[in-house]
């Protein structure tokens, strides 16, 4: 179980720390302009690949997404899923004010506290059992 639950926030840190990364790796895409709609999304593609600072955290993020499919093969779906989705929320967050962007407001901080409260309650329900079947 230790295992997985580490697992899980290795994919949320994998997710939620490169979304700021691969925002400022993807800035200046949409400067690029081609009158074909194809020419466009094919000049974007390029552009995007020759960038290190998009390719290295896009394939950061994927990992994660590798890490996930597998850990969803051992995990509780209804654990595994809001924990690794709510957490990567907070990682976001984190992550981007580490990166300067802008500092999480009073009301964000509160989103992220709410956010691991809950974490910590469903999982203290998992592992407990206090379910009771009637």
């Amino acid at each position: 179980m230790l295992g997985l639950g580490a697992a899980m926030v290795l994919v949320s840190f994998l997710w939620g720390a490169t979304n700021p990364l691969i925002k400022k790796g993807s800035s200046g895409v949409n400067k690029i302009k081609c009158d074909n709609c194809i020419l466009q999304f094919l000049s974007e593609i390029h552009f995007l690949a020759r960038n290190w600072r998009y390719v290295l955290p896009f394939i950061l993020n994927q990992s994660g997404s590798v890490v996930y499919y597998f850990t969803l093969q051992q995990a509780d779906l209804s654990l595994a899923v809001p924990v690794v989705n709510s957490l990567t929320f907070v990682f976001t967050a984190l992550s981007g004010w580490v990166l300067g962007e802008e500092i999480p407001n009073k009301g964000t901080l509160m989103g992220m506290l709410l956010v691991v409260s809950g974490i910590t309650l469903c999982v203290f329900d998992k592992v407990t059992n206090f379910n009771t079947v009637a």
